[in-house]
C-alpha cells in the first residue's frame, strides 16, 4: 500500500508539474490593436480580464512570434480563449492561415479555425477547406499536428531537379486530412491524388513528401498519364519518386497492371519508370504470373517484361513457363490452343510503331506490338496445329516435339518454323479426308485371310530417333507378307 501510495503521489507531482510547465508556456497575448480599435475590459474574480474588440483587431504573442489579426475578438481571461470573427489572419513560422472564424485555446495551444479556411505551410504547400484544427508545436508536443475535415484540398509543393522548369503541385483530395510537420499526410475517405505523370486513388494514403513516397491503401488503383497509359491496382501500391520524377510503382495482393501492350496479372507486380515513361515491369508470387498480350497468353513463376518508351520488346518468363496462343482459325479448324513449355521462355516482339491513327480513333488489337519469336529452354515441349497438305480440308496438321531448347518463329503472328535444339523426339500427324476414312473402314471389313494380308503389307517398322552425334542407321527393310506354301491337307481315311 506504501509504495501505491507513493506512485499515485508521483503521479500527482507530475501531472501538477506538467500542468505548471505547461502554463508556463502558454503565450500572453497582447493587444496593439489599430487607432480604429473599440475595446471594452472587464476584470475577473481571479484577477484576470474579459475583453471585447471591434472595428478591427489586432493580437501577438512575442515570445512565439505569433501574429493574428481580424474585425472582432472576445478574450476570456481564465481560459486563455481567443475567439476571432471576420477576415481572420492568423501567422507564425510554421503556417498562414486565413478563415472567416478562428478560436485560439492557449491553455493547450489549440487552433480551430472554420468557413473558407485556407492554410500555407513553411514548404509552400497549401490546403483549402471548411474546418481545420492547428495543434501547435510546443516542449510537451514535440510535433505540429493539422487536421482538415469537410474534404479539404491539398496541393502539394515538392522540390524539382536544379534547374528544371517548375511543375505543377501535385493536388490531393480526401474527406479528412492529418498533417504531421509539414511533410507526413494522412488522407482517409476516397483519395484522389493527381500529379503531371499520374493519377492514384484509394481509400486511404500516406504520404511523405519529404522522401517523397505515397502509399494507398482498399481498393487503390494508379492511372499512367504520359506516353501510352496505363493502369495499376491491387490491395497496397507504393509509389516512389526522386526530384518529383517518378521512379517505381509497386502493387501487392492480386495486383493487375493494364497497358495498350499487354496485360500483367500476379501477386506483386513492380513497374520502373524512367523519363515518366514505363521501362520495365517484374510480376511475381506464389499465385504465379500471367502476362497477356494480343497473340500469346503466358504464365510463369514470374515474369520480366522489358518495354522502352512504355512498349513490350521482351518477355522473360522463369519457373515453369508456358504460353499459349490461338491458331490461324482462317486456315484450320479446332478448339485446342497451340502451346510451348519450358523451365524458361523468352517472347520477342516486333515493336515497329503501327501506322498513325485519325484523331479520336479507338485503338485496337491491331496497335499491339506482334510477337516474333518463341524460345523455351529447359525440357521444352511445344504443340502447334499447321495447315494440313490437303487443301481440302480445313483440320488441322498437328505437330508434337520435345526437346533441350525449341524455338518458334512467327510470321505476321503466325507459327513459320519450329527448331529444336539438342536430343528430340516427338510426332506429326496429317488429318485423313473422310472420304479415305470410310475406304480404310470398309477394307478393314474384307474377308479374314485379306484382311490378314492387309496388315502384313501395312507394317512398316521404323528405327527410333539417333542420339546426339551417332549416325543415322540404314532404314529399315518393310516386312513382306509371308509366301511359303502351306503343306496338303491330310486325306480322309
Amino acid at each position: 500500500m506504501i509504495v501505491r501510495g507513493c506512485l499515485i503521489v508521483l503521479a500527482l507531482v507530475a501531472a501538477s508539474s506538467s500542468a505548471l510547465a505547461q502554463r508556463r508556456r502558454t503565450c500572453d497575448i497582447e493587444f496593439p490593436n489599430t487607432p480604429e480599435s473599440r475595446e471594452q475590459s472587464f476584470a475577473t474574480p481571479t484577477g484576470n480580464r474579459n475583453v471585447f474588440i471591434g472595428g478591427g483587431v489586432h493580437a501577438i504573442c512575442r515570445r512565439d512570434r505569433l501574429d493574428i489579426r481580424a474585425d472582432s475578438a472576445e478574450y476570456y481571461g481564465d481560459e486563455k480563449r481567443l475567439f476571432l470573427v471576420g477576415n481572420v489572419v492568423y501567422d507564425e513560422p510554421r503556417i498562414h492561415l486565413t478563415s472567416d472564424y478562428l478560436t485560439y485555446f492557449g491553455l493547450d495551444e489549440r487552433v480551430v479555425a472554420s468557413s473558407n479556411v485556407n492554410v500555407r505551410l513553411p514548404s509552400g504547400s497549401t490546403m483549402s477547406g471548411p474546418q481545420a484544427e492547428y495543434l501547435r508545436r510546443y516542449p510537451a508536443r514535440p510535433v505540429s499536428v493539422l487536421t482538415a475535415i469537410g474534404r479539404p484540398t491539398v496541393n502539394l509543393v515538392e522540390q524539382g531537379a536544379p534547374g528544371a522548369p517548375p511543375e505543377p503541385p501535385t493536388t490531393v483530395l480526401a474527406s479528412t486530412f492529418v498533417v504531421l510537420q509539414d511533410s507526413l499526410i494522412h488522407g482517409t475517405g476516397q483519395v484522389e491524388i493527381t500529379r503531371p505523370d499520374l493519377v492514384a486513388k484509394g481509400d486511404s494514403a500516406f504520404i511523405d513528401s519529404g522522401e517523397e513516397t505515397m502509399r494507398l491503401m482498399r481498393q487503390p488503383s494508379v492511372d499512367g498519364t504520359r506516353g501510352r497509359p496505363y493502369r495499376l491496382t491491387g490491395s497496397t501500391i507504393d509509389i516512389f519518386s526522386t526530384q518529383r520524377r517518378l521512379q517505381r510503382v509497386v502493387s501487392r495482393d492480386s495486383a493487375t497492371a493494364t497497358s495498350e501492350d499487354m496485360d500483367l496479372a500476379a501477386d506483386t507486380i513492380d513497374l520502373r519508370v524512367t523519363n515518366d515513361l514505363l521501362q520495365e515491369a517484374y510480376a511475381w508470387g506464389a499465385g504465379r504470373a500471367r502476362a497477356k498480350s494480343a497473340t500469346q497468353d503466358i504464365r510463369a513463376d514470374s515474369i520480366h517484361l522489358v518495354m522502352p518508351n512504355q512498349r513490350v520488346r521482351v518477355a522473360n518468363a522463369l519457373g515453369a513457363a508456358r504460353a499459349e496462343t490461338m491458331p490461324d482459325t482462317l486456315r484450320i479448324r479446332t478448339t485446342e490452343r497451340d502451346w510451348l513449355m519450358g523451365d524458361t521462355l523468352v517472347a520477342t516482339f516486333d515493336t515497329t510503331p503501327p501506322p498513325p491513327r485519325p484523331a479520336g480513333a479507338p485503338r485496337d488489337s491491331a496497335d499491339r506490338p506482334r510477337i516474333e519469336r518463341l524460345r523455351a529452354a529447359g525440357d521444352a515441349r511445344a504443340y502447334y496445329h499447321l495447315p494440313p497438305s490437303d487443301t481440302t480440308t480445313r483440320e488441322p496438321a498437328i505437330n508434337y516435339v520435345r526437346g533441350r531448347v525449341i524455338i518458334v518463329d512467327f510470321d505476321s503472328a503466325r507459327v513459320a518454323t519450329v527448331t529444336v535444339e539438342g536430343r528430340s523426339s516427338g510426332v506429326y500427324l496429317e488429318p485423313v479426308r473422310r472420304d479415305t476414312a470410310s475406304a480404310v473402314r470398309d477394307t478393314t471389313n474384307a474377308r479374314p485371310d485379306t484382311a490378314s494380308a492387309v496388315r502384313d503389307t501395312a507394317v512398316v517398322p521404323r528405327s527410333p530417333a539417333p542420339a546426339d552425334g551417332q549416325p543415322a542407321p540404314a532404314p529399315d527393310t518393310p516386312r513382306t507378307p509371308a509366301t511359303t506354301p502351306l503343306p496338303p491337307r491330310p486325306s480322309r481315311p
